[in-house]
């Protein structure tokens, strides 16, 4: 399939969660690969940048001390040197675990120096792709203004009580690029108010579809998943059993998580833009 993929901001988190380094770094590989197809822009960055450290203090979280008092050998054999050893164990797992905690503390305080996530996905927002909405982009202040009336008129994708225009934004950026490739659309994105998911299988929202097809074209299609590796296969691009397994065991796991949104200073521009329609 000849397409555009756009990928939300949850996706970009679950590499924080994949459990296999090699998994990781094969999705971003993909990702360098085939950064050319893919839409993103400022709003995406924001949502990423906003989330990650929330998402790696949530994986330290869980990395906790274990309970030694569970592992305290009987009396009468605590002289012996099984229990010696357990002693010597007890001590390398303590400092090992130290060295852990340091290694995420530099992620977070030097993300240039030390993740390689976020290395890998700056490449991608500071790409000069056609595909990528940045704040310099000409047609940003427009794609605004269309998200604004979007956002007011009360069109999906919106969330209930939703104080931020983002998705709104993203959708607009995402109906553009359709325009402008001439390309089908794999949206990958666990969040409902693009669609409906049963039995792993997602639905784009019924007036997404119509919006689609009236907007830019009968034949081109909007496709939704919550599987970045599902998207890659529907461009064709090969992943292994293995990448599709864990990125399972993450939306089972993460796929009711939320994000923490913000406008990226595009709710003082809504006020502004108000002013257009008084």
């Amino acid at each position: 399939m000849d397409a555009l993929i756009f990928i939300d901001t949850n996706i970009f988190l679950d590499f924080y969660r994949i459990r296999k380094s090699e998994i990781g770094l094969s999705y971003l590989r993909l990702l360098d690969e085939h950064a050319d197809i893919i839409i993103t822009g400022s709003q995406v960055e924001m949502e990423y940048k906003k989330n990650r450290q929330a998402v790696i203090v949530e994986s330290q979280g869980k990395f906790k001390n274990p309970d030694w008092n569970n592992l305290s050998v009987p009396a009468l054999l605590a002289e012996s040197e099984d229990a010696k050893r357990i002693e010597e164990l007890k001590k390398e797992v303590t400092q090992l675990q130290a060295k852990i905690k340091n290694e995420i503390e530099g992620i977070l305080k030097s993300p240039f120096l030390h993740d390689s996530v976020f290395n890998n996905l700056e490449k991608i927002f500071r790409s000069k792709s056609d595909f990528n909405l940045t704040k310099e982009h000409a047609d940003r202040d427009r794609i605004i203004r269309l998200a604004v009336k979007r956002f007011m008129l009360g069109y999906p994708p919106r969330k209930k009580n939703d104080t931020s225009i983002g998705d709104a934004l993203n959708w607009e950026w995402i109906i553009a690029c359709a325009q402008k490739s001439q390309k089908n659309i794999v949206l990958v994105t666990r969040d409902g108010d693009y669609g409906a998911t049963l039995k792993n299988e997602s639905y784009i929202n019924d007036w997404l579809c119509q919006e689609f097809k009236e907007r830019v074209s009968g034949e081109q299609n909007v496709i939704l998943t919550a599987s970045l590796a599902k998207a890659f296969r529907f461009i064709d691009v090969p992943v292994t059993q293995e990448m599709l397994d864990e990125e399972e065991r993450i939306i089972e796991s993460y796929g009711g998580e939320k994000l923490v949104t913000g406008s990226d200073k595009i709710t003082d521009k809504i006020f502004d833009i108000f002013k257009i329609y008084e």
